[in-house]
């Protein structure tokens, strides 16, 4: 193991990571574990039914898991769907009987389907919420016992949106569920503050991963256009932020969950963080 990895900012804790196989999830399983965490990664490596981009695949999470040990990390990676707790109980059961009870949880998991509100199908407002609140509660649901059990405290950071702080056009739906996220973040932190366990809140702006930059997305900025590139809506993109770029890396994301999971964070709980470059001010 390199020298980086055994005296890292979350040297010998572990880390529950959903959503792995790619972008911000991936990110934050490779921060982590350069930082000396070992990693139990699950993402659900098949489409959903409403999502206009395909999600990650097995091919994706074996690259996570290459990366993680690239840099020296110990890394147990399974297919999962969050939405069943009784598969993400069982692979958080081998984590723990693999690498130890589990300190730190990033319940990043989340699918997008945007649409107008009056073209939101029942089949995509449940989905959207079943992943985006009900995965995520599930991720904290079967890693607490553990925590709590091991008596050393620990971070669970969930992964909100700006449209969990705003309302947000033609994601009526998605918003619902990340303002959901804000209110489980706050009432979790009240109910296992006595075990030392913070839970905190990530609100990304647009980040550059397949969810965020793909052609509905884009076509949300130039629905003027039959069939708008990246480039054409780089304008709106742009516009959403005080600082001057269009949208944010993974690791920006992975450095603020990094920080919320170390010890530098030991007393900030119940805090919804901006990762955002200004889009809330501006908004505002």
């Amino acid at each position: 193991m390199t020298e980086h990895v055994a005296q890292g900012r979350v040297a010998g804790k572990v880390a529950l990571v959903t959503g792995a196989a790619r972008g911000q999830g991936r990110s934050h399983c490779l921060r982590l574990a350069e930082e000396g965490a070992a990693i139990i990664a699950v993402d659900i490596c098949r489409d959903f039914a409403t999502a206009p981009y395909p999600m990650a695949s097995e091919v994706d999470l074996a690259e996570t898991v290459r990366l993680v040990e690239g840099v020296g990390g110990r890394i147990l990676a399974r297919t999962v769907d969050v939405r069943d707790r009784a598969a993400l109980e069982a692979v958080v059961a081998e984590g723990v009987a693999r690498f130890g009870a589990i300190d730190v949880v990033s319940a990043n998991a989340a699918m997008l389907n945007p649409a107008p509100y009056d073209q939101v199908s029942d089949e995509a407002w449940r989905e959207s919420l079943d992943v985006n609140v009900v995965g995520v509660y599930n991720s904290c649901v079967v890693a607490l016992p553990s925590m709590i059990a091991a008596g050393r405290g620990g971070s669970i950071v969930l992964t909100s949106s700006c449209s969990g702080a705003r309302g947000t056009l033609n994601l009526a739906h998605y918003s619902a569920g990340k303002h959901a996220v804000i209110g489980l973040m706050r009432s979790l932190a009240k109910e296992v503050a006595q075990h030392s366990i913070r839970v905190n809140a990530v609100l990304p702006t647009f980040v550059n991963t397949d969810m965020a930059l793909n052609d509905t997305v884009v076509g949300l900025f130039r629905p003027d256009l039959e069939a708008p590139t990246v480039d054409d809506a780089m304008a709106g993109f742009y516009g959403q932020h005080l600082l001057p770029i269009p949208w944010i890396e993974s690791v920006d994301i992975s450095n603020a969950l990094l920080f919320l999971a170390s010890d530098e964070a030991r007393y900030v709980t119940s805090v919804a963080l901006p990762v955002d470059a200004g889009s809330l001010s501006k908004s505002g």
